[in-house]
């Protein structure tokens, strides 16, 4: 039994490499978590087993977190390493930013990705480039972690995914998980990176619920997911958008199309070798995100796709994207604004040279 036991681990990794670990999972027993949760056991595990970790951000003590992802961490840690600011994310940007570089792991928390483009300049020229600038003599284990990208009527400065601009940066990591069970891990790894993290989620998920294991587990960042497999349309997303690529897939799947969907997870550093193994698989790509078209991640995984695997595409490349335009505040033109699964549909379609 233990032989082919082993066995079958071997044949796992060797066909499906990159979600072997996902179906293996951990022989543990499993329990269910809203999101929210998962991001608070995970900083709370972490900061258990190094004392130099703290948390620090806009209501993140006194009020649990806006959307309560560190309840219970000031009784249990204290106000020294779970500490409130003011409004002021240029300054409590700048500060763990040094205290990273003197030995700390902090992890920031905006309470909207929107508000960290006050504290920028911090980001990308101080956290991002400190290593190199240093020759290594300083590294920057920092986490910048919050809400991304558009949570219904909250406006245009409010409702802005800005993983591709953080991506385009060399220096940052750019995390977004779409599911209970990624965040934790992910969330785990990128806390113990020595470089800094940009750690993005979605207020509209911190309600989700999902399966994670008891104990300990880790995601090692850069590595995607196959989410669903099928032959003959590859489907890439991540973040919360991706939903609506389950929809469409399990729609077109009564018409007799197998989509195959690929999570992102990390956009920086990406996982090209997934996204090519499945594109030469299935021969068509269609790429979906809740961003502007214009500089995309989309545009990234084109260009990539085109150049390492044109000759396994049987039809151009899709992507789907926002319009290009700053959000709507209208319920209506927003439903209009962001991508849906009606959209994934039509572009998988149009690959297939199918009506």
């Amino acid at each position: 039994m233990l032989l082919s036991n082993i066995k079958y681990l071997f044949l796992l990794f060797e066909k499906y490499p990159s979600t072997a670990l996902r179906r293996i999972k951990y022989k543990k027993n499993m329990r269910t978590i809203q999101f929210r949760e998962a991001i608070c056991e995970a900083m709370s595990e972490e900061m258990r087993h190094d004392e130099s970790i703290y948390l620090m951000g806009e209501e993140v003590a006194e009020y649990n977190g806006a959307y309560k992802a560190s309840k219970g961490m000031l009784a249990e840690f204290g106000e020294k390493r779970v500490i409130d600011t003011p409004i002021a994310e240029l300054g409590f940007t700048g500060i763990a930013v040094g205290s990273a570089m003197n030995g700390c792991r902090p992890i920031v928390e905006y309470m909207t990705f929107n508000f960290c483009l006050v504290g920028i300049d911090q980001i990308i020229n101080n956290a991002a480039k400190m290593r190199q600038m240093t020759g290594g003599q300083f590294n920057v284990p920092i986490v910048f972690r919050g809400p991304t990208a558009s949570a219904g009527q909250l406006g245009a400065t409010h409702s802005q995914a800005l993983e591709n601009w953080f991506a385009n940066t060399p220096g940052l990591k750019v995390v977004v998980p779409s599911t209970v069970y990624d965040a934790k891990g992910l969330l785990k790894a990128a806390i113990r990176d020595n470089d800094p993290v940009i750690f993005m989620e979605s207020e509209q998920m911190y309600g989700d619920k999902g399966e994670v294991p008891d104990g300990e587990y880790v995601i090692p960042l850069g590595v995607a997911d196959i989410k669903r497999e099928g032959t003959d349309v590859t489907i890439v997303s991540f973040g919360k958008i991706i939903k609506e690529a389950h929809i469409a897939a399990d729609e077109l799947a009564k018409e007799g199309i197998s989509c195959e969907i690929i999570d992102l997870r990390t956009v920086r550093p990406m996982d090209y070798d997934t996204i090519l193994t499945s594109v030469r698989k299935t021969n068509r790509l269609v790429v979906l995100e809740e961003a502007w078209p214009f500089a995309s991640v989309a545009s990234e995984i084109t260009y990539i796709v085109q150049e390492r695997a044109f000759d396994f595409l049987d039809a151009p490349i899709q992507r789907i994207t926002t319009a290009d335009t700053p959000a709507p505040y209208s319920p209506v033109l927003l439903k209009e604004w962001l991508p849906n699964a009606g959209d994934v549909v039509k572009a998988v379609k149009k690959v297939m040279y199918k009506k």
